[in-house]
């Protein structure tokens, strides 16, 4: 059984979601995460001459700056091998040390699940 496959239907949506965010912004991550009410928030990768961040950290940010008090669970679509450890601490923050991340590649496959913590 592949990751994917057994994820829930609330994590199998902000897979999606992080790689719709992907697609259609032309970026090299997406990435959504799910807060305490269900809410989620979707972003790409921020990469301005005078600001740059990941699409994990600024989906964190979005969810701060909407009054999310903690996230129930994370991911993102990317390229990379494994999660960085600024995207997990930025998770960690807001959601505790426990709190899923999905990594998937750019197929939507998820590759790794690591705890924020």
């Amino acid at each position: 059984m592949t990751e994917s496959a057994a994820l829930g239907p609330e994590d199998r949506k902000i897979v999606t979601l992080a790689r719709s965010a992907r697609a259609r912004n032309g970026v090299p991550e997406g990435a959504a995460v799910r807060d305490e009410t269900g809410r989620t928030y979707v972003a790409g990768t921020v990469a301005l001459d005078s600001l740059r961040l990941s699409a994990l950290r600024t989906a964190v940010a979005m969810a701060v700056a909407s009054g999310a008090e903690s996230l129930e669970a994370a991911a993102v679509v990317s390229g990379a091998e494994k999660v960085s450890d600024e995207d997990l601490a930025a998770v960690r923050d807001l959601g505790g040390a426990g709190t899923p991340v999905f990594l998937a590649g750019p197929d939507g496959e998820v590759r790794v699940r690591a705890e924020a913590g």
